[in-house]
């Protein structure tokens, strides 16, 4: 997890190696499109919710992240130090709030997949089952106090995959020694339209519209 203590400086720093940002100021950040309709993770995730959390919620990330961006960049130019630092929070909970809803969006899909050997094998390697894991993960996500959210990861100190949580908007980023695989919102406007305050039932649903694509092309990566 990204420590507040960080300079802001390296939470920029960090940011840019995973593309998410080119410049501190010359170039905007845009809500990606998704890559279904709104309606199509339904009945797992209503049309309602889809289109909420991601015109608005999501918007509002990348919208309140190009603001702190430019907040910082006045305060470098000024040689403002506590400008800087002070910008840190908003920062590290817009600019999460937009990596970490990028990564959920491909995470989901309509269709049908499975994971591919690689991401079977590591997951019986570290769960015994997919079972298991997905036990372990529903759990992550219910347990998670607050907003937050769920994670598998592949940590690259001990090759092997792990399920951990994120409070509210905070990334799960490559120089933590972790990289995010899969993700599951657990904040209220992923799923109180629908479920209400059942959350296990969200999280153990949520595994219907996976992307086991997806997350299997991210491991691939993360294991180059």
């Amino acid at each position: 997890m990204l420590s507040l203590r960080n300079s802001v400086l390296t939470c920029a720093r960090r940011s840019m190696k995973l593309g998410m940002i080119t410049s501190l100021s010359a170039n905007k950040h845009t809500l990606p499109e998704l890559p279904y309709e709104y309606n199509a993770l339904e009945p797992v995730i209503s049309r309602d919710i889809m289109t909420l959390h991601h015109q608005k919620h999501h918007a509002a990330y990348v919208t309140n992240y190009n603001a702190a961006l430019e907040r910082l960049q006045a305060a470098i130019s000024k040689n403002d130090i506590s400008g800087q630092l002070n910008v840190q929070k908003d920062l590290i909970f817009n600019g999460g709030g937009h990596i970490n809803h990028s990564i959920f969006w491909q995470n989901l899909t309509p269709d049908t997949t499975e994971p591919d050997a690689k991401l079977c094998a590591a997951i019986n390697a570290r769960f015994g089952s997919f079972e298991n894991f997905k036990t372990a993960l529903v759990a992550t996500a219910v347990g998670v106090q607050g907003s937050g959210w769920a994670w598998l990861v592949y940590n690259k100190n001990n090759k092997s995959l792990d399920v951990t949580s994120t409070a509210n908007q905070t990334p799960i980023l490559p120089a933590d020694g972790l990289t995010p695989l899969l993700g599951i919102d657990v904040w209220e406007h992923a799923y109180y339209l629908q479920y209400k305050n059942v959350r296990a039932d969200y999280a153990k649903a949520i595994f219907d519209v996976i992307n086991w694509k997806d997350v299997s092309e991210r491991l691939s990566k993360a294991t180059a």
